[in-house]
Parts: C-alpha cells; sequence; structure tokens
C-alpha cells in the first residue's frame, strides 16, 4: 500500500494505543499459568496476535472478547500450567521477532521436535546470541540456513544453571530466558555479558513476572582485575529461584510511548498544532524519554504523570533546536528521532545505537537514505546519525521514499510529510505490525492523507 501525505496541521484530543511490548510479555506469561486470566486494554496488532497464536499451539487457550460494559476489546486466556505440549504444525511468527525469540525459550521446555519460522523479513534477523546459549544447556537449536535465522527446529529440554548471554544485540534474548527459567526444576543464573542494550524492555519483562508473582532477582556483579591489575566494568546478572508458577490474573496493559512518540513529535514541530494524548502513564517503557526529548528541544510540551495526559502544542510556530541522545536504551524512538533532527534548528547527534540496524531493516541506514531523499542533510555514522537541521533548513521537499516493510520506518516518515507535503510513503501496510489504528487516529486528528494499493 502506498500513502500519499500532504501538508497537515495536527490538533485534537486522542488515546494512546496500547503497549505491543506489554501485550507481548502478558500474553505469555498469562499462557504460562494455570488459572484463567483477562487483560484488558490489549494492543491487537500483527505482532501481537502472532505471540496469541503462538501461544494457542503451545496448549493456552486464547480469546479475543468484547467487554460488554465498555465495548472494549480484552484477551481471556486459560494457560497451560507451564507445560507447553508439543505444537502440531510448525510455529509462524509472521514479522515479529519478539514472539520468535520468545518462542525458541519456549520450545525448549516441550518433549518433541518444535519447527519455527516467519516471513522474509523475520528469516533475515539472527538468534545467534540464544541459540549459542541455549544449546549449551542441553537443547538442540539449528538453523535451517545455518545462518542463525530462522527457521529453528528445537529438539530437547533446556537444563537449569548459568546462562551467560551477549547484551549488545537484542535485549528479546534476556527476556525470552527471563520467563521460561523460573520454570526450570533447579535454579537459574543469568550472566549479562557486554553492555545490555534496551534494558528498559527487560525491566518491562521482569514488572510483568512481578506482577504474576514470580520471582526474579536483578543482582550486579562486582569487578575483577585482569591481568593488567586494571578493574573490569560490573555486570548484571539475574538470578531465578526454580519450580515458580505464573498466575497474572486480571492485568491492563498500559499506553505504548513508542507508538505515541510520531504523534508528539508533530504536535511538537509544526507550527499551529495542539495535541493531547491520555492513556500514556508512567512505566518502565525507555520510550518514555520522548518527553524528555522533547523539552529538551524546546517543544511545549507538558506531561500530568497521575492522569496520564500529555499535552504538546507550537502555536507560536517556534522551530525546535537539535539535541544530542544517547539511544542505547531507546531504540525503537531512532527514526522518530531522525525525522525531529532533520526539521530542527542546529545539528542533531544521535549516539550507542548500533543495534538498531538488526530491527526489521538497518534502520540507521533507512532513515539516512530516505530523509536525504527529501533534503535532509543527514550522515550515518558507525553507531548513530549525524543531521544538521541548520544546512537542510528550506530544502526539505516531498518525494517518492521507501517505508522498507518497516512499521517505525513508515511512521516516522508520515510525520515528515505532515511537514513537507506531496510525500509518497510505501509499505505503508507494515502500521499493522505495532500500530493497526495508525492511519485512523492520524486522520482523527487532521492528518490529510489518501491511501492506495501498488
Amino acid at each position: 500500500m502506498i500513502v500519499s501525505v500532504k501538508k497537515s496541521t495536527p490538533a485534537g484530543e486522542i488515546t494512546a494505543p496500547a503497549s505491543k511490548s506489554y501485550t507481548h510479555r502478558a500474553v505469555l506469561a498469562a499462557s504460562l499459568g494455570k488459572n484463567e486470566c483477562r487483560l484488558s486494554h490489549p494492543l491487537l496488532s500483527a505482532d501481537t496476535k502472532s505471540t496469541m497464536e503462538a501461544c494457542r499451539l503451545f496448549g493456552a487457550n486464547v480469546e479475543e472478547k468484547t467487554n460488554p460494559e465498555t465495548n472494549e476489546k480484552i484477551i481471556l486466556i486459560q494457560g497451560f500450567d507451564g507445560k507447553p505440549k508439543n505444537p502440531e504444525k510448525p510455529v509462524d511468527v509472521g514479522n515479529s521477532g519478539t514472539t520468535l525469540r520468545f518462542m525458541t525459550a519456549l520450545s525448549g521446555l516441550t518433549d518433541g521436535e518444535v519447527v519455527l519460522t516467519g516471513d522474509e523479513s523475520i528469516q533475515k534477523r539472527s538468534n545467534a546470541p540464544l541459540l549459542e546459549t541455549l544449546n549449551k544447556t542441553g537443547a538442540e537449536i539449528s538453523s535451517i540456513q545455518n545462518n542463525g535465522c530462522a527457521p529453528l527446529v528445537v529438539k530437547g529440554k533446556i537444563n537449569p544453571g548459568v546462562f551467560s548471554i551477549d547484551g549488545s544485540m537484542s535485549s528479546q534474548f534476556i527476556s525470552a530466558l527471563l520467563l521460561v527459567c523460573p520454570l526450570l526444576k533447579e535454579n537459574s543464573k543469568i550472566m549479562i555479558d557486554g553492555e545490555l542494550k534496551s534494558k528498559p524492555y527487560v525491566d518491562i519483562t521482569l514488572e510483568i513476572a512481578q506482577k504474576a508473582g514470580v520471582r526474579i532477582y536483578e543482582k550486579q556483579s562486582a569487578g575483577t582485575k585482569n591481568d593488567a591489575g586494571l578493574l573490569n566494568d560490573a555486570g548484571i546478572f539475574y538470578e531465578i529461584p526454580a519450580n515458580q508458577t505464573y498466575n497474572l490474573g486480571d492485568y491492563t496493559i498500559p499506553g505504548d510511548f513508542s507508538s505515541a512518540s510520531y504523534l508528539l513529535t508533530a504536535a511538537a514541530l509544526i507550527p499551529g498544532a495542539d495535541i493531547t494524548m491520555s492513556g500514556l502513564f508512567p512505566s518502565a517503557q525507555g520510550d518514555s524519554a520522548i518527553v524528555e526529548i522533547l523539552e529538551k528541544a524546546g517543544a511545549d510540551i507538558s506531561w500530568d504523570k497521575e492522569k496520564g495526559v500529555i499535552h504538546v502544542s507550537n502555536k507560536a510556530g517556534k522551530r525546535l533546536k537539535g539535541i544530542i541522545w544517547d539511544a542505547g536504551i531507546t531504540p525503537d524512538l531512532v527514526p522518530t528521532l531522525a525525522v525531529l533532527g532533520a526539521f530542527s534548528d542546529g545539528e542533531t547527534r544521535i549516539t550507542n545505537a548500533e543495534h538498531v540496524r538488526f530491527k526489521e531493516t538497518d534502520r540507521l541506514k533507512a532513515m539516512a537514505e530516505e530523509l536525504t531523499k527529501i533534503g535532509a542533510v543527514i550522515e550515518e555514522t558507525a553507531d548513530g546519525l549525524f543531521i544538521s537541521g541548520e544546512k537542510s533548513k528550506g530544502k526539505m521537499k516531498g518525494a517518492a521514499v521507501c517505508g522498507r516493510d518497516d512499521h517505525r520506518i513508515v511512521m516516522s516518515l508520515f510525520i515528515a510529510g505532515m511537514i513537507t507535503g506531496e510525500m509518497e510513503i510505501d509499505t505503508a501496510e507494515s502500521v499493522q505490525i505495532s500500530y493497526p489504528d495508525f492511519f485512523e487516529d492520524m486522520k482523527k486528528v487532521g492528518a490529510v492523507f489518501e491511501t492506495k494499493q501498488n
């Protein structure tokens, strides 16, 4: 699908979509338990539905229902009590990397052979650190393509013990282990090698586990001296008691700051814009940093944390200023920040973001190339982006750009199109992955656009 975006000034009140990250984890935690759970305000997107269907294949009863009192969607889940059955067919995760990583670890609790696959994009995303770790613990996991990517074949059970895993590529590997280890027969320890990137996503996993009555202890190891007598950096590790039981019960999914970032940024950049967004309460989400980022850039923004309401406006028509931002714990904000920098004065530097290259597409390369097409002066570095809003000023104009089949690329370019006008973005259907109501919500606040099938 192609979306053609014209100059638009967003205004009005809107509710933030539910969190994709929390929905994934809540669905799995509920499926791992015994008692029936009701998840309110879930995100029903392509990715979360992949997790729901995968949990069904492992034996959970997962149903979409409508709350008769509020007319809102809910998910009812009767779990398999920590004893997943062997799926009768391959588990197709679609485009969801989270689903693939979580179900790979879950497969190590079954007695038989499990095959996990996904779409063309997912078959290019490496899972090597997770496979290497699990293969050292008794499970036999192989990549059919011998490249660490799906399709994967899982045989044999995971044994408890000490798990050592690289933390620099994806936090999803760590979250997968954290969710499965409490069900093992003996205590386990997960040691993180190197820097733990995207740690807030691990914190979300810990929060959901705690809500489900599961105990996981995060600790900091003491530094040790190497041969030269220098003190090595201390590292994070997790201790997980054995034989635990999940019991999530009724749970309400919080709003999603990653998805909210697009409209909040548009309202901060576009002269005359005025947006109030509700459903955004404090949580473990690292992307709540979008509020701090916009404040730092000079936006007129306020957040009532008790009411969960964020208000952003640019009635004065002022331009924001460039910032320096370390994206180590906020990788999903990088496409949004690239657009913010392109339309702000001065220079914007996005650093510590090399892990963004391992998403649905290489997002650093994608944003550099696509924003260049519309006149941005932007340089791709090894671990980030350097954007000269000053040199881009007055040169930006709409163009035909490629969404790369990546929901976050499409939505960030849509915001750019609201500023430049005459923007055509392909693969626009990919918004279904994390924000299925994106176009509907944009229309509600006054965005002017048309969609057509390519």
